[in-house]
């Protein structure tokens, strides 16, 4: 069976993985805060503040007006922020965004 029509595989230690995932069931081989996705980057930002919708309301309204995000969604309850972009962000306009919503960004996760 190929990569292509296996939907699962098991890890030595009898984890189920996805296929193509390389390193983890998360798919991502490099740890880092932005993985690559079909179709842009997905970044996972923390953000103090927030407490409820209104707060990732606007979080995600000044996010969604940076160039190249293509998808925002800010969940208070645990301060992070996922964007969708074209190509990785400049974290300062990221963090701009987030300052003009009256946030503060702290980093990626």
């Amino acid at each position: 069976m190929t990569a292509e029509t296996k939907t699962e595989t098991e890890t030595a230690t009898g984890e189920a993985q996805s296929a193509g995932s390389c390193c983890s069931p998360t798919g991502s081989c490099h740890g880092g805060a932005a993985d690559v996705q079909i179709g842009g980057v997905t970044t996972v930002y923390q953000v103090t503040g927030m407490t409820c919708g209104h707060c990732e309301g606007a979080v995600s309204s000044e996010i969604s007006e940076i160039a190249g995000v293509t998808s925002v969604k800010a969940v208070a309850s645990t301060g992070q922020v996922t964007v969708l972009s074209d190509a990785p962000l400049d974290e300062a306009a990221v963090r701009e965004a987030v300052d003009e919503a009256g946030y503060e960004l702290v980093g990626t996760v």
